[in-house]
């Protein structure tokens, strides 16, 4: 599977849900959605599990050849002072449960470009 961040932010967008995330919302489907993302994106591209320190909890993200992908950036209103502290699967499992990203791996399956 190519990885095309522009098509990737697009499908996750379409894939997240209630399923997916307990805090989603339609005003802000990302909310939530950053453990249960970084691992699907892990899963099916590679590269690094990144997390910054957030007041309300850690935030997870991904590195792709070298370049930081945060797919989940909009659910915050102010930007952030990314970290990139490396960390693994298990750190961020314990914001996500297998249900949560079973679904999001179907549902961004159903919305992804088969192109590529």
């Amino acid at each position: 599977m190519s990885f095309d961040p522009d098509d990737v932010q697009r499908a996750l967008r379409k894939a997240w849900s209630l399923s997916t995330a307990s805090k989603w919302t339609a005003d802000n489907p990302a909310a939530g959605q950053c453990n249960v993302t970084s691992l699907l994106i892990h899963e099916l591209f590679g590269g690094d599990l990144l997390k910054t320190p957030l007041p309300a909890a850690d935030h997870f993200y991904n590195r792709i050849g070298g370049t930081r992908y945060d797919f989940t950036a909009s659910q915050f209103d102010q930007p952030i002072a990314y970290m990139d502290i490396l960390t693994d699967r298990a750190d961020a499992e314990q914001g996500a449960t297998g249900d949560q990203l079973a679904e999001l791996r179907a549902a961004f399956q159903r919305h992804r470009p088969q192109s590529g």
